[in-house]
C-alpha cells in the first residue's frame, strides 16, 4: 500500500497535488494514536512472543550493510573536516586567504548539499547496491585527484566529486536503517547513524592534525583509500535490496533549480563577509556587494521556484508536502541550524588554538578529541533514550545543556587557553550527540511510511546545507575580524582573531536558541496533536 501510495503522488497530475497532501494528512492522522506511544510511553506495543522475537533481531546482513554504508560516509565527512586544521597550511602553500581557502569545505559540502535532494529519486530508481557501488567509485577517485593536485582548483575539483558521493552514501545508509531496522531497534540503530554525522566531524580536525605531524597532508588519502575498498568489499556481500525499484522520472528543471538555490544562498552568505572585509580594511567592496544581491536574488528565486515545480510535477524531486506539517518543519528549521555550530565547531578551535594562541598544528587538532570521543559514546545511547523515554526529554534536555558550551567559550573569550578550548567543546560535544541523535528520528515518525525516504532526503539536505552555511559564516566574521590587523603571527593578528572568536560564540548561542526553541515548539504541538487524537479514540 506505501508504495502504490507514493506512486499516486508521483504520477498523477498537476491537480492531484492537495491529493497528496490529503494522503499524508490522512496517513498521520490515522497514525497518530499509535504512534503517541512512541512519544510518551517507553512501552512498544504488544505482540505474541514468538512474532516479537523474530520481527525484533537485527539481522548481520542488516549489520553489514551499515558498517559498510556507514564507513563511506564516515569517511567522506572526515576528510572534509580533516582539511579544517590544515587551512593555515594550505593558505602558506598554495598563497590563498583565509576566505578562499574555506572553500575546500564550503564546496564539498555544497556538492554533498546538492546531491541529497536527488538521494529519494536515486533511491526509487535504481538497485541499493548500485548506488553504494557508485559512491565508492567517486569517493576513491576524489581521494586520488587529492593525491596528485598541486593546484587550488584541482583540489576544488576533488571536494566536488567526493561531495557527490558522500552524498549519494549518507541518505542510503539512513533509508537502510528506516527501511530494514526492527521498529523497536530503530532509534539505536538511527543513533548509530547519527554517530557517523556527529563523529566524523568532530575528530576530523584531529586525525588531520596527528597525521600532518608525521607525514605530508596527502597521506590522509592515501590512508583513505584501502578502507574505501574494505567497505566495498562488506557492502557487496551484505546489502540487500528490499524494497523494489520504481519508474521514477528526474526531472531536470528541479535538478537545476535547487542546486541554483544552494549555491545561491551559500554564495550570497560568502560574498557578503568579503563585502564586510573590504568595508572594514578601507577597500573597495562594489564588486562583492554586487555579487551578494545576485546570489541571495538567484537563491531565493530559485528555491521559490523549486518549491513550485515540485508541488505541480507529475515526479516530484522532493514531495515537500511532508513539510506542511508544522512538527516536521520545525524539525527541520532545528536540523539546520545546529549542524552550523556543530560543524563550524571544529573550524573555529582549531583556527583560534593555531592562529590566537599560537599551539601547532597536532594539539590544535587534539583539542576537539574529548569531544568526539564522548560523542561516540553517546549518539547511540541518545537513541536508546529515545526507544525507552520517547522524544521529548532525550531531545530537549540535553539540546538545552548543550548551549552551556559556546556560552562559556564567549564567557572565557579573551582568556581562552588550550584546555579551556577542550574541556568547553567537551560540554557541548556530550550532550549535543545525545540529542541531536534523535532530532531526525523523531520528525521521521511523524511522515507515513511512502514518504520516509523524501524525509530522509530533506532533513540531510538541511545537515549539509546547514554545514555548509556555518563553515562560510563562521569564516566570514573571523575574516572581518582580521581584517586590517597585520601579518599572521604577530600579536595584533592574534588578538583580532580572539576577538573574531568571541564574536562567532556569540552567533553559536543565538543558533542554539533559536534550534532548541523550535525543537520546543514542535514538541509541544505534537503532544497536543496525540492528545486530541486520543481522545477522538476514546470517543469513537
Amino acid at each position: 500500500m506505501e508504495r502504490n501510495t507514493g506512486r499516486n503522488v508521483r504520477m498523477g497530475a498537476p491537480t492531484e497535488t492537495t491529493n497528496a497532501d490529503n494522503t499524508i494528512n490522512t496517513a498521520q492522522a490515522a497514525s497518530a494514536v499509535q504512534s503517541q506511544q512512541s512519544v510518551q510511553s517507553p512501552q512498544p506495543p504488544q505482540q505474541p512472543q514468538a512474532q516479537q522475537s523474530d520481527d525484533e533481531k537485527i539481522s548481520g546482513k542488516l549489520i553489514g550493510s551499515i558498517i559498510a554504508v556507514g564507513s563511506l560516509a564516515f569517511i567522506g565527512i572526515l576528510t572534509e573536516t580533516v582539511m579544517t586544521v590544515l587551512f593555515p597550511s594550505l593558505m602558506r602553500e598554495f598563497s590563498v586567504s583565509t576566505s578562499t581557502v574555506q572553500w575546500i569545505t564550503t564546496i564539498y559540502l555544497l556538492s554533498v548539499a546538492a546531491t541529497m535532494p536527488v538521494s529519494s529519486f536515486l533511491k526509487r530508481r535504481f538497485k541499493i547496491k548500485a548506488l553504494f557501488l557508485a559512491a565508492v567509485a567517486l569517493a576513491i577517485i576524489g581521494s586520488l585527484i587529492m593525491i596528485v593536485a598541486h593546484a587550488f582548483p584541482l583540489l576544488l575539483l576533488a571536494r566536488v566529486i567526493q561531495g557527490i558521493g558522500s552524498g549519494i552514501a549518507t541518505p542510503l545508509m539512513m533509508n537502510i536503517i528506516l527501511e530494514q531496522s526492527p521498529r523497536s531497534k530503530i532509534g539505536r540503530l538511527m543513533g548509530v547513524g547519527s554517530l557517523v554525522i556527529t563523529v566524523a566531524p568532530a575528530i576530523g580536525p584531529t586525525v588531520g592534525g596527528a597525521v600532518t605531524s608525521v607525514l605530508p597532508w596527502r597521506a590522509i588519502f592515501v590512508i583513505a583509500i584501502p578502507i574505501i575498498l574494505l567497505a566495498a568489499v562488506i557492502g557487496c556481500r551484505c546489502i540487500e535490496q528490499k524494497v523494489p525499484n520504481e519508474d521514477a522520472y528526474l526531472d531536470p528543471l528541479q535538478l537545476t533549480a535547487i542546486v541554483f538555490a544552494l549555491v545561491g544562498l551559500v554564495l550570497a552568505l560568502n560574498q557578503d563577509g568579503v563585502a564586510v572585509g573590504k568595508l572594514v580594511s578601507g577597500g573597495d567592496a562594489t564588486f562583492p556587494i554586487v555579487v551578494t544581491v545576485v546570489c541571495l536574488v538567484v537563491g531565493l528565486g530559485s528555491l521559490v521556484l523549486f518549491a513550485y515545480m515540485s508541488s505541480r510535477a507529475f515526479s516530484p524531486l522532493l514531495r515537500l508536502g511532508i513539510l506542511r506539517d508544522p512538527v516536521v518543519l520545525l524539525h527541520a528549521v532545528a536540523y539546520t541550524l545546529m549542524p552550523l555550530v556543530a560543524i563550524g565547531y571544529g573550524y573555529v578551535i582549531t583556527n583560534v588554538a593555531q592562529l590566537s594562541l599560537g599551539t601547532s598544528t597536532f594539539v590544535a587538532g587534539a583539542l576537539v578529541l574529548p569531544g568526539a570521543l564522548v560523542g561516540a559514546v553517546c549518539a547511540p545511547l541518545g537513541g536508546w533514550f529515545y526507544d525507552r523515554f520517547g522524544a521529548v526529554k532525550p531531545i530537549l534536555i540535553p539540546m538545552g545543556i548543550a548551549i552551556l558550551g559556546p556560552t562559556l567559550m564567549l564567557v572565557f573569550s579573551m582568556r581562552l587557553t588550550a584546555t579551556m578550548l577542550a574541556g568547553f567543546y567537551f560540554i557541548f560535544g556530550f550532550f549535543y550527540a545525545i540529542g541531536n541523535a534523535n532530532v531526525m528520528t523523531s520528525a521521521l515518525s511523524e511522515v507515513p511510511g511512502a514518504f520516509k525516504p523524501d524525509g530522509n532526503a530533506i532533513f540531510n539536505t538541511c545537515l549539509q546545507f546547514g554545514g555548509a552555511a556555518g563553515t562560510a559564516l563562521f569564516a566570514t566574521i573571523l575574516s572581518v575580524a582580521q581584517a586590517g590587523a597585520g601579518a599572521e603571527g604577530t600579536a595584533s593578528f592574534a588578538h583580532a582573531t580572539a576577538v573574531g572568536g568571541a564574536w562567532i560564540f556569540a552567533t553559536m548561542i543565538l543558533i542554539c536558541l533559536i534550534g532548541w526553541s523550535c525543537l520546543a515548539m514542535a514538541m509541544r504541538i505534537r503532544v497536543r496533536r496525540h492528545a486530541a487524537a486520543s481522545r477522538r479514540g476514546r470517543d469513537q
